[in-house]
């Protein structure tokens, strides 16, 4: 992944490994997180097949100001596999009308 990240110099996304997210039964998983936006936690992906799109949902995952990523922009692989979506610490759910 570092590998395809580094072949794109205008990315500004960064990859940082991490021992265990604890979901043994659906590796290989990732989390796209960021300050103040919903946190995507993705599994079932290849490392090989799926690298580009992470890459993409990555890249529109930054694109956001919330870190929600619209359905259709997802790529397939994400689609079937989001595990969780977690809300950012300062999220109010008065201000989502909840």
């Amino acid at each position: 992944m570092n590998c395809k990240l580094a072949g794109r110099p205008d990315s500004k996304a960064i990859v940082k490994a991490v021992d265990c997210l604890a979901v043994c039964k659906r590796p290989c998983t990732i989390a796209l997180a960021g300050e103040g936006k919903w946190t995507y936690v993705v599994g079932d992906l290849g490392p090989d097949a799926n690298a580009d799109d992470v890459i993409a949902a990555a890249e529109s995952y930054g694109a956001t100001t919330n870190g929600i990523i619209p359905w259709r922009e997802r790529p397939q692989s994400f689609r079937k596999g989001v595990i969780s979506r977690i809300p950012p610490l300062s999220f109010r759910p008065e201000e989502q009308g909840l």
